[in-house]
């Protein structure tokens, strides 16, 4: 009886690959620049909302308005493009996304009242809001299987170094000019810069497999073997099977029923760690300089002692990097996303010291960026190549809909309950939806990609 010899898919060539920072390390560092725009433009809404309520004479929460459009376009545009980049290509959505958001970042700049300025941060949302979805889906297809979950983990690193400089740069900024458009002045060129560097960046060699491009996903896996070093082999390249009705209905339609179809207690448990655990995090990030301010800090000092918050950060990103891989994402999880929402109800708790609170709050942004790297690997990781985009785009949607309509619930209820009551509810959100994870979520640590 002859032998068989059954020949590896061109998935399996991709993720067996040795990394090489020429290779996969140069579409790490691209894709890292775009998710600290994101962090930035996140972060800059807390420098942001205490500037135009001086300016236009809002209260609280008409300016609280102003993170809710910038969040409810990031949602938006989460779903716009990672159904694009599931249905027209990941190479397409990764390069188009800086570009929107630039443009509009530039008319925001410009805007002469707050309900136009408020659109336009909606719409430079809106661009934005694909890069963490794209971004993680191209980063972590390109990624060898062995080093996966550090570098979707380092990923990470980028959010804390925009959210820091975010700050730092507005602080700067304000004190020079007295003026906040200065402070979305200055990404417009970066962002262009980024968008034009991207166009050069190769498909997703699983995405193509995955639509049936045989030809072009040889071209890109050949090339990555020959730029990478690696021994040349035989392998199939394997189409997936089209999903029932695929074309017939509206892409970010067809996408949410797969979602809700194919992965239905994935994406419920995807949806509750997202909007519990990022909720927390943006709950500091936006508000933070404001109530630092109202605890007797001036404007500057609590601009800076948010930059340090998420400069901390960098170290909970390393921290995460070297345990991701060797206690599992779910344990790793486990343990810090619940003790990051007691960091920040210690913060609340403190504020009567407004330098023992900004000392806790350094140590919450050290915790939390430990829990938020090890989630974005995790989610990336649980669905299969025609849903991970669009998968993760829907979860990140689920965080900015859930941090745009938090500032203006926590604007309400800050004065009625108080701050260490408004944070203690997102603690309670943040362990229900870990303990669903535990109980039935799988662990994907070692995992290939599928």
């Amino acid at each position: 009886m002859p032998h068989t010899v059954t020949r590896p898919s061109s998935d399996a060539v991709v993720q067996s690959l040795p990394f090489r920072w020429g290779v996969q390390g140069r579409i790490f560092l691209i894709g890292g620049l775009g998710f600290a725009f994101d962090a930035w433009d996140v972060s800059l809404n807390g420098a942001l909302i205490p500037a135009v309520a001086a300016e236009w004479g809002l209260d609280r929460p008409t300016a609280a308005l102003l993170s809710t459009a910038n969040l409810i376009g990031m949602a938006v545009g989460a779903v716009l493009w990672g159904t694009i980049a599931d249905r027209a290509g990941r190479r397409r959505a990764f390069t188009w996304t800086l570009l929107v958001f630039a443009v509009f970042t530039a008319l925001g700049a410009l805007a002469p009242s707050f309900a136009l300025f408020a659109f336009f941060r909606f719409l430079a949302g809106v661009g934005l809001g694909g890069c963490i979805p794209v971004d993680y889906a191209l980063v972590g297809e390109f990624s060898p299987r062995s080093h996966r979950g550090r570098i979707l983990t380092a990923m990470d690193g980028w959010w804390p170094l925009g959210a820091a400089a975010s700050f730092f740069v507005s602080a700067w900024l304000l004190a020079a000019t007295g003026s906040w458009r200065w402070s979305l002045a200055v990404m417009i060129l970066p962002a262009l810069l980024v968008f034009w560097v991207r166009r050069d960046i190769p498909e997703s060699p699983l995405y193509l497999a995955s639509r049936g491009r045989e030809a072009e996903a040889r071209d890109v896996v050949d090339a990555l073997v020959a730029r990478t070093g690696a021994e040349p082999l035989e392998y199939d390249v394997v189409a997936a099977t089209p999903a029932r009705g695929a074309g017939r209905l509206p892409g970010w339609v067809e996408q949410i029923q797969r979602l809700w179809r194919e992965a239905p207690l994935v994406t419920a448990i995807t949806w509750a760690l997202f909007l519990s655990v990022l909720l927390v995090y943006y709950l500091a990030l936006n508000w933070m300089p404001t109530i630092l301010k109202d605890a007797g800090l001036a404007q500057t000092a609590a601009l800076i002692s948010g930059a340090g918050m998420a400069a901390a950060g960098l170290l909970g990103v390393v921290v995460a990097a070297v345990l991701v891989e060797a206690s599992g994402r779910k344990l790793l999880l486990a343990i810090s996303a619940p003790l990051s929402a007691v960091l920040l109800v210690i913060v609340a708790a403190t504020l009567e010291n407004p330098r023992t609170a900004v000392v806790w709050l350094l140590v919450f942004g050290a915790l939390i960026q430990v829990s938020i790297p090890v989630l974005y690997a995790y989610v990336s990781e649980l669905y299969p190549t025609p849903l991970r985009a669009s998968g993760f785009g829907w979860a990140s949607t689920m965080s900015r809909v859930g941090a745009g309509v938090g500032p203006l619930v926590f604007a309400w209820a800050w004065p009625l309950f108080g701050l260490t009551a408004c944070f203690t509810v997102a603690l309670v959100l943040v362990v229900l939806a870990v303990l669903a994870m535990l109980i039935w979520a799988p662990e994907t640590t070692g995992d290939a990609l599928h």
